[in-house]
């Protein structure tokens, strides 16, 4: 008997630290999307708000789910692509798209960007998409450990995105599923404040979607909430009794009621779904640890914040900005609990990371301390060695070297960064402190 979806639940939160929700969700089965916006004057908010409206006329004419996902991708990174080229205001506005589809007993994906899905299953959690990001290529390259991803200074830069480019490149797979699979799709928002098995240990103790929605987002705020948190899961089984296309909605940030979906709809779409199950409320930290947490934090701010202060006054290194050009940076190149960074942007060069020789690419990644003189000079050398590439040459790049902006940065452009990492990577883009990008 074909898998249909008999439970779904859908929650997009802005956060802590965030003045506007830049996601966008569509969920109506059986077709799920997360997007993820990025880009400044909200075009962030415009780019993810195209991308999920692109699934809601889009007619599937006989292709397969692989192929109607990737259709629906590829005219959205057109029209995001297209406004940005038409609004200055918006030049380089982009978004994460990670979809499923569900038919007979597989669910094919489709995946752009650092979004991710999980499937769970028989009580484990396995991560289905892999990240494109600057962090991922490093760490595949064995150049960083999975530790040192988690915490990397530049973990926000995506190398793929939908919008930058006039073309994207776009990963579809199908995955065989089985009876009691429950998928979730996830904007960075979620796991860059929560680890994997964390969000596994929160779904195996929940009661339903809806307690396992509720609480990856109370958890991902509890954590700080850094950026926007949307997530989106569905649950399958063997029977007719499955949830229709009205029981779904497209939720779209603070556009929601420009896209008709006002406070008032999308609730009563939520109590349908729920069928009259009551809400539980998530399982909150007991006060010691929270109490254990805040000390930890105070601890590490104590030792290390005379040193860093004066540190970050003496030494620079080189990084990309959220606008992929190569910047010069001020401080030290970490990022302590609670958003609190050690550096801050000084200038940058008109050279986008994307056209800096292979070779001399290490210098803007590996952040190495130096001299404001040493720093400055290579940053003058980047820019006469800088070959700016051919029209042909980018369309022609493998992985749609991009660079994507995850994050705003904080006053004085310390935040995080994205740029042209030129060539697709996989991994967790994380949200700096400031408003959100991503």
């Amino acid at each position: 008997m074909p898998l249909g979806v008999a439970e779904q639940a859908f929650r997009s939160d802005t956060g802590r630290q965030r003045t506007a929700n830049e996601d966008s969700f569509y969920a109506r089965a059986p077709v799920f999307a997360v997007a993820d916006g990025m880009g400044g004057a909200q075009a962030g908010e415009v780019a993810s708000r195209i991308a999920a409206d692109s699934f809601e006329p889009a007619e599937r004419k006989g292709e397969s789910p692989e192929a109607y996902l990737r259709a629906i991708a590829e005219v959205a990174n057109e029209r995001i692509h297209s406004v940005a080229q038409s609004d200055s205001s918006r030049s380089g506005m982009g978004t994460t798209l990670t979809s499923a589809m569900v038919e007979g007993d597989e669910v094919s994906l489709a995946h752009v960007g650092d979004s991710r899905a999980y499937l769970w299953r028989d009580g484990r959690l396995r991560m289905l998409t892999s990240d494109h990001s600057l962090v991922e290529e490093l760490r595949r390259q064995g150049r960083i450990s999975d530790e040192q991803a988690q915490d990397h200074p530049q973990r926000s830069i995506i190398t793929r995105a939908l919008g930058p480019e006039a073309e994207v490149e776009v990963d579809t797979f199908s995955f065989s599923a089985r009876p009691g699979d429950l998928f979730v799709l996830c904007s960075d928002g979620l796991t860059t404040m929560i680890k994997d098995d964390e969000i596994a240990a929160i779904i195996g103790r929940s009661e339903s979607l809806d307690e396992a929605v509720r609480a990856l987002v109370e958890a991902a705020n509890e954590r700080g909430g850094r950026d926007n948190i949307t997530v989106v899961a569905f649950r399958l089984e063997e029977t007719d009794e499955v949830v229709g296309a009205d029981d779904g909605a497209t939720l779209i940030g603070p556009s929601a009621e420009d896209a008709g979906l006002t406070a008032d709809r999308v609730r009563e779409a939520a109590e349908r779904q729920r069928r009259g199950r009551e809400l539980v409320a998530a399982q909150r930290p007991s006060r010691w640890r929270t109490a254990a947490k805040v000390l930890l934090v105070a601890l590490i701010i104590a030792g290390l914040g005379v040193a860093a202060y004066f540190g970050a006054r003496q030494v620079y290194f080189l990084g990309i900005d959220e606008g992929g050009r190569v910047t010069l940076y001020r401080g030290l190149p970490y990022e302590l609990p609670l958003g609190v960074e050690l550096y801050s942007e000084v200038y940058s060069i008109p050279v986008q990371a994307g056209s800096v020789p292979e070779d001399r690419r290490d210098s803007l990644t590996d952040h190495d301390l130096r001299s404001r003189d040493d720093a400055v000079s290579l940053l003058d050398s980047i820019e006469a060695d800088a070959v700016v590439p051919t029209a042909a040459g980018a369309a022609s790049s493998g992985g749609q070297a991009g660079g994507a902006a995850e994050g705003g940065g904080s006053e004085g452009g310390g935040g995080s960064t994205a740029g042209q990492a030129g060539g697709a990577g996989t991994s967790a883009g994380a949200q700096g402190g400031g408003g959100n990008g991503n």
